[in-house]
């Protein structure tokens, strides 16, 4: 019990620490339990055989099979063209439709779905894109109050299993998580909206492609943009871009050339230079001055810069946004050879509501970097296809190659859910088999398959998962419920149920919510069945509270996803978020006793 007590306090400290990733956490947490005795080997490995871990792999190829096919885009776009051009009908259409996509899919996939169409419709209804994406993530975590699909939801549901009681069902959430939804899509759209950041341009994220304001003045790019004259004689003569010695000896990138009058936007490294060429450099012009060599470049006037002259029908500039899943995070853009894996060049990196501008060849990348790019148009089919990024632009008219089988997809997904929720098969044994169904039927590949699933969230799970095992086997949980009824029980089950629906909706704002569930789960259910309560009430209660994720951007993954994209800070989670989870809270206590006493019905 000593043993386990340790790892779970160092597995919390170091989750808290975010020292190390939690999918490693949890690893080295099978591990410890495994090398120290506290449980066997067939026990600690049991994570990755859980019926729950299966239920999470098999949503995300379902999901995966959705938003291949086009469904997902058409259910987002239809709800965004219903919602006008009022910033509160918006507001609600935004959370509804991420409450709604969220149901089926993870909450990250649901709001990347809707992120490129949110930008449509910012544009078209003149709203400040600020003032939808934080409602957009706090749509998708509400809607996953109301669906066993939630990862923490099916974390917890196989803890009751593991007691020997009833895992809950796909509808079971739906009476809770129904009105918890309404109330917080009401909330946020009638009071929330109004403490959302109204901010200038300069100070906030304006990766959203189809506003007014104009990229180059967003990321400051005209202060790092200068131009100069190729003289006769210069070393730069006949030499191709990617053989002359702007980029690795003065540091300066050539974004464009002028030549005879006309513009030669985005010039491949293959380019030749030629005597009169006037370059469009970026970079440093003081640093430039210095280490340009005779014969010098003739630098040319200044000039106001806008978005227009560094594009034309043929070269766009765009931004993306990085995906948490994406492989380039960790990496530097010299790493991946991003200009010519990509075909297109870095102008900025948008990082923490300010621009970068210098040194991005050696800039390691992290989640919620946005990238300023400008490259042929042609590229963009591929970009968006590429599951590495986010795309702010307005997809052209067929982008996704499978909506002829887009019924085939629905049908699939809605027949799992409803056989699912009739329980005559376990919910991972027909969540999996929807998946497969959705491979026969070449909606997706197995190579589409591997990618899709957030491997991540997997291991974590997978990992987490035997500490539970081990707090019950040591009668940790056991020690720990004793204490807390100790503490808290004089006052009843139901002061009980709130002092665990607090201290996890606390735990929460900074740790992911499934390892919190896999937590304090397994605590919760010995406290119920010590004070002969209702367990599966309890642990609904618990479930309920790791969807408390909203006073802070690090209490889920689609908070940190929008934090970079609306200009958010750390204090603007909070200002929102802290009402809303105190409303939510009633909410559930009043609910609780209608539709999950904690007595036992006689």
């Amino acid at each position: 019990m000593l043993t386990t007590l340790i790892i779970l306090t160092l597995a919390l400290a170091l989750l808290l620490s975010d020292k190390l990733r939690p999918d490693l956490v949890s690893l080295l947490v099978i591990v410890s339990l495994g090398v120290t005795g506290v449980l066997t080997p067939t026990e600690a490995f049991s994570g990755f055989s859980r019926s729950a871990v299966v239920t999470i792999f098999a949503i995300f190829i379902l999901a995966e099979g959705l938003q291949r096919t086009g469904i997902t885009e058409q259910v987002g776009e239809w709800l965004l063209r219903v919602g006008g051009t009022g910033e509160t009908r918006l507001v609600t259409i935004v959370m509804a439709a991420g409450a709604f996509l969220s149901l089926f899919m993870n909450n990250i996939a649901a709001a990347s779905v809707l992120l490129p169409a949110i930008s449509g419709a910012a544009r078209k209804s003149n709203v400040n894109p600020a003032r939808l994406l934080m409602p957009l993530a706090f749509g998708t975590i509400l809607g996953g109050t109301a669906t066993l699909f939630t990862t923490s939801n099916i974390v917890i549901s196989s803890f009751l299993r593991d007691a020997g009681l009833n895992g809950f069902g796909v509808l079971d959430f739906v009476a809770l998580g129904i009105p918890i939804s309404i109330v917080g899509i009401a909330y946020i759209a009638l009071w929330g909206r109004r403490l959302l950041p109204i901010q200038s341009t300069t100070e906030r994220f304006q990766a959203l492609r189809h506003t007014d304001d104009d990229l180059v003045d967003v990321y400051h790019l005209g202060e790092r943009l200068f131009r100069a004259k190729v003289p006769q004689d210069s070393i730069l003569t006949r030499l191709p871009l990617a053989e002359t010695p702007l980029r690795r000896q003065y540091h300066v990138t050539v974004v464009a050339i002028e030549r005879k009058g006309l513009p030669i936007l985005d010039p491949g490294p293959h380019t030749l230079c030629q005597v009169g060429d006037i370059l469009t450099l970026q970079g440093d012009e003081a640093d430039f001055r210095q280490r340009d060599v005779e014969p010098y470049l003739e630098i040319q006037p200044r000039r106001d810069w806008r978005e227009e002259d560094l594009e034309s029908p043929e070269v766009v500039i765009l931004e993306v946004i990085l995906t948490p899943r994406s492989r380039l995070i960790g990496q530097t853009l010299a790493d991946v050879g991003f200009r010519d894996k990509y075909g297109m060049t870095v102008l900025a990196i948008w990082r923490a509501g300010s621009p970068i501008t210098m040194d991005l060849a050696q800039q390691s990348l992290q989640f919620g970097d946005a990238l300023l790019l400008q490259g042929p148009r042609v590229r963009l089919p591929l970009l968006r296809r590429d599951p590495d990024f986010i795309v702010f632009s307005e997809p052209p008219v067929e982008t996704v190659q499978l909506r002829n089988k887009a019924w085939l997809a629905l049908a699939i997904m809605l027949g799992a859910i409803i056989i699912a929720a009739t329980g005559w098969v376990s919910t991972a044994e027909i969540m999996l088999a929807g998946a497969i169904v959705m491979i026969l039927a070449g909606i997706l590949t197995m190579d589409q398959v591997y990618r899709a699933a957030e491997w991540k969230s997997i291991f974590l799970i997978a990992g987490l998962l035997p500490l539970g095992l081990a707090l019950t086997k040591t009668g940790a949980a056991a020690l720990l419920a004793t204490q807390l009824i100790a503490t808290l029980g004089p006052w009843g089950p139901y002061a009980l149920l709130a002092g665990l629906f607090v201290f996890t909706t606390l735990l929460t704002q900074a740790m992911s919510g499934q390892a919190v569930g896999a937590v304090v789960a397994p605590i919760a259910i010995q406290t119920a069945q010590q004070m002969g309560v209702d367990p599966r009430a309890m642990a609904m209660g618990v479930a309920m509270a790791t969807s408390m994720a909203f006073m802070t951007p690090l209490a889920h993954s689609v908070n940190i996803l929008v934090m970079g994209a609306g200009g958010y800070r750390f204090r603007d989670y909070f200002r929102i978020g802290w009402p809303l989870t105190v409303v939510l809270f009633i909410l559930v206590m009043a609910l609780m006793p209608i539709f999950w006493p904690l007595m036992p019905q006689p």
